[in-house]
This record gives C-alpha cells, sequence and structure tokens, in this order.
C-alpha cells in the first residue's frame, strides 16, 4: 500500500511539472517597498500552474501562500505540492513568494503582494479562462496569517496604484486557512512569524498588533472560510484557527473548522497518513459546496413521499447527485415517510440521479431494516434512480424494495 501511495504522490507531482513558468508580481520599478535585495530573490513572485486546455479545467484559480514565520517560503510541501493537488481538480494554482521579514521586508509589503496577487490573477482571468468570481486565497502557518489578512484587509490601500490591474478587486471569493497564524497576541502568536512581520522596530507596538491580529477585522464582508488544525500543535496553537472561527461565526459568515487530534506543525497534505491524509479530501467537498468548481445554478423546491418495502421510511436522506459532477450533491431528509427542501436548499435544476439511505425499523422491528442504502429501487435491477427538476416539478414518489 506504501508503495501505491508513493505511486500516485509522485505520479499527481509529476503532473504539473512542466507549469513552473513564473510572472514577477509588478511592473519593472514599480514595486512599492522594493529593496536591493528583492534583485537577488526574485521576490515577489507568482508561480504559475494553469489548468487551462487540461480535461477537468474548471475555471477555479487559488493564490497559495507558503508558510515559513515570514522569514523562509516551504515552498514544497505547502506550495508545488498543493499547486499540483489543486490542478488535479482542474484549478488553476498560482503559488505566492512573497517578500520576507529576513530580507528586511515588514508590514504592509507582505499585504501589498497578497492584494497584488488577486488583483493579478483576476486581470489574467481571460489568458487562463478563469472566472473572475471564483478566485479563493491559501495559505499555511505565517502564510495562513498572510491568506487572512487578504480575506479581512481586501479593502485596506496597501499600496499605490501602479497599472490597470489595481483595478481589480482584492477581495477573495473564498479562504482557506491551514494551521494558520492568526493572532499577534504574544499569549498565543508564533512570536518568530511577529517579529519578521511587523521588524525589530514596531514588535512592540501594540496598536498594530491588535490591528493585524486577523481575529479582531472579521466583517459581514469576509468570504466564506475552511480551517484546518491540528490540536498537537505546539508551534502555532489552535487557539490561533479557532479565534478565526469564532469571529467568523459572530458575524454569520459560513464556515468549517477541522481539529485533527494528532499531527505535527507544518504536516502540509499529509497523503500517507491515514487520518490527517483526509483533511485534503473534507477541503474538496467544502470547495464544491460552495460552488468552487462550478458556478452556482439555480435550485428547486422538491417534495414527495418514500417507502421501503411497503412501509413509509421512518428516517433516512435522499441525495441528489447533479450531472455536472462539479456542482455540489444535495441531501434532503426523510421524515415519516414524507420530505421537502425549499427552492433555496433544493437540489439543481436539470437532471439527477438519487441516493437512498433509510430505515423502517420502528415498524417492523427486523434488524435488517435498521438501515439500508440503496441506488436502485429493487437490489440487482441495474437501474439507477433518475429524476429530472424543473421549476415546476411535482410531487416525487419514490418505493424502494430491499430484498
Amino acid at each position: 500500500m506504501k508503495n501505491i501511495a508513493l505511486f500516485f504522490v509522485l505520479t499527481l507531482f509529476c503532473h504539473v511539472l512542466h507549469s513552473q513558468e513564473s510572472a514577477p508580481l509588478w511592473p519593472e520599478g514599480k514595486a512599492p517597498y522594493a529593496l536591493p535585495v528583492d534583485a537577488e530573490t526574485g521576490s515577489p513572485r507568482l508561480i504559475l500552474y494553469p489548468t487551462r486546455g487540461d480535461a477537468g479545467h474548471s475555471g477555479a484559480a487559488v493564490v497559495v501562500c507558503p508558510g515559513g514565520g515570514y522569514g523562509g517560503l516551504a515552498k514544497d510541501h505547502e506550495g508545488h505540492q498543493i499547486a499540483a493537488w489543486f490542478t488535479e481538480q482542474g484549478v488553476s494554482a498560482f503559488v505566492l513568494h512573497y517578500r520576507l521579514g529576513s530580507e528586511g521586508h515588514h508590514y504592509p509589503a507582505q499585504l501589498a503582494d497578497v492584494q497584488r496577487a488577486i488583483r493579478w490573477v483576476r486581470a489574467h482571468a481571460d489568458d487562463y479562462a478563469l472566472d473572475p468570481a471564483r478566485v479563493a486565497v491559501m495559505g499555511f502557518s505565517a502564510g495562513g496569517h498572510l491568506a487572512s489578512m487578504a480575506a479581512t484587509l481586501f479593502d485596506e490601500k496597501a499600496y499605490e496604484a501602479s497599472d490597470a490591474i489595481d483595478e481589480q478587486s482584492a477581495r477573495p471569493d473564498l479562504a482557506i486557512l491551514c494551521y494558520p497564524v492568526i493572532s499577534l497576541d504574544p499569549a498565543i502568536s508564533h512570536g518568530g512569524s511577529r517579529k519578521n512581520l511587523l521588524g525589530p522596530d514596531r514588535n512592540g507596538d501594540e496598536a498594530l498588533v491588535r490591528k493585524l491580529s486577523s481575529e479582531n477585522n472579521v466583517t459581514e464582508n469576509t468570504p466564506p472560510t475552511f480551517l484546518f488544525q491540528t490540536d498537537a500543535d505546539t508551534v502555532v496553537p489552535a487557539e490561533n484557527a479557532t479565534r478565526f472561527y469564532l469571529a467568523l461565526r459572530e458575524k454569520k459568515i459560513p464556515a468549517e473548522f477541522h481539529v485533527y487530534q494528532n499531527g505535527p506543525h507544518g504536516v502540509g497534505l499529509t497523503l500517507g497518513d491515514p487520518v490527517l491524509g483526509t483533511w485534503p479530501g473534507l477541503l474538496s467537498r467544502w470547495l464544491r459546496a460552495n460552488f468552487f468548481f462550478a458556478p452556482a445554478q439555480p435550485r428547486v423546491a422538491v417534495r414527495g413521499e418514500v417507502t421501503l418495502d411497503g412501509h413509509p421510511v421512518s428516517a433516512g436522506v435522499l441525495t441528489f447527485f447533479p450531472e455536472d459532477n462539479k456542482l455540489p450533491v444535495t441531501s434532503v431528509r426523510v421524515r415519516r415517510g414524507k420530505f421537502s427542501a425549499k427552492a433555496g436548499v433544493g437540489p439543481f435544476v436539470g437532471k439527477a440521479t438519487v441516493h437512498f439511505e433509510g430505515s423502517i425499523w420502528e415498524a417492523t422491528g427486523a434488524e435488517e431494516d435498521n438501515l439500508v442504502r440503496l441506488e436502485e429501487l429493487t437490489p440487482g435491477d441495474g437501474k439507477a434512480v433518475k429524476v429530472e427538476l424543473t421549476e415546476d416539478s411535482g410531487p416525487i414518489s419514490l418505493e424502494y424494495r430491499s430484498r
């Protein structure tokens, strides 16, 4: 199994090796806060992983901010590997090599870089066949702090406009924060990230510390956010992500927060771990549910009745899989043989395949009726349950047989 997993990972990464072209973030001579060292490091830059022309191209894009404590860049496991994972799902990835405190760059240079990166992607939407309304930002560790600033300080004027690119919005449509530095509060912050971001002259500036602690900057305009963290992380403790999640919840921003018991800081994808390696799949499902892989489509109201072996289903669920597999699936609960969903939360207009899970144990008392899963009305008939939904669809009646 280990060899199979290794082969999969190598195949995944080799798929995008040809795509490592790069582009300067700013026009020559117009980068704000420029230092002589920038000519040596070649930063700030975007490393490009476009999917235009690929069979699975979705039109979505993500700006990836590797971690490194604002003193370095984890370009491999929090950059290149992440881009490879996204391109396999038809998402164009743009890995941001932002400027670092270790090279003399401090706030607001990093905020300027991430704002410019998001604007750059939108400005080049036609070049890469992208939807400018589906641009996400993702960050790891200190890169997670940078991504959280992008999600909360997108209206801050971090630099003077230099060209037409800066007319684009810097607000990401979704944010993905992985074991992120969020707060500069010394009680929970990563000290190195704080020092590198603020610089030695402003490390004790409490007003700036409060301003750049992202939990303080969440508003009603902060985009939906996915957070991933481990409880065992002692470098950037879970209180960082937790504070941000609670701030999102207070402002009623849609959010999903996953905390794993085990795992050190900086785990990256961790595809080979049977537990930690599940988080990318959770992210993929969240992205699908938030219309990242495909633009949002109209939903319709549905209602009807469900029986199993002649009995009304006491408790169950119908799951509608749209014909376009880039759209999210929709699950509708069944209670006492009936189901319904309003238009805002129902399945999508068009054809869908329906899967069933339910119980009639209360009616029969038979253990085999406790939980039944079916993809056909009758097991073995080879006919998937398909429906075509319109705004005028009438009640749906489904009569399942388990034997």
